[in-house]
């Protein structure tokens, strides 16, 4: 295949490449998978490390089965390898923090939403927290991204039910809120 005159070689080694690391996390989820069958079974006892690695591939890998193909397609391989990297490399501390900030950021979003002000004090709270939040997971925060993801999480039906699960609108009101915060 590589010595046809048609044949993108950059592309054919990036696709393979892919392939492989796709590999390399479905056997690292295999052996968790495995170990943890294992003790259950009380064969063997996971590591608490152990456990935390099988927690971040495991989201990781939930990621990328709901979300991955259109993340990829719309911001590229690269950034979403990044992203997903730096999931990997994350302690059990940042981890937390990064659960508790997403805590943090439906309550003070639902208390902002009902002062009806995007503007507002408790609003742009919100979006300090969203963006902190953003920060434990994806390589590099810019104002551009951020306000991409506020219209996702309107135009995307998935996104806009979290959020209007707090109360309707909100999602829209949470747009609104991060373009006054980034401007």
């Amino acid at each position: 295949m590589l010595y046809a005159p048609d044949c993108n070689k950059s592309k054919a080694f990036a696709d393979h490449l892919s392939a492989l690391k796709k590999r390399k996390r479905v056997d690292i989820l295999n052996l968790n998978v495995t170990k943890s069958i294992k003790s259950l079974k009380g064969d063997t006892i996971m590591t608490d490390r152990e456990k935390f690695e099988g927690k971040k591939q495991t989201l990781i890998d939930e990621n990328e089965r709901r979300y991955g193909g259109e993340i990829r397609a719309k911001y590229g391989d690269a950034v979403v390898d990044a992203s997903n990297a730096k999931v990997r490399g994350l302690t059990e501390e940042q981890y937390e923090k990064g659960e508790q900030l997403r805590v943090d950021i439906d309550e003070t979003l639902k208390a902002a939403f009902e002062t009806g002000d995007p503007a507002g004090e408790l609003a742009q709270k919100a979006c300090g927290l969203h963006k902190q939040w953003l920060c434990v997971y994806y390589p590099k925060y810019n104002k551009e991204y951020h306000m991409g993801l506020g219209e996702m999480y309107v135009a995307d039906g998935r996104f806009r039910a979290h959020y209007d699960k707090l109360a309707p609108g909100c999602a829209a009101f949470l747009r609104d809120a991060i373009n006054v915060y980034c401007r």
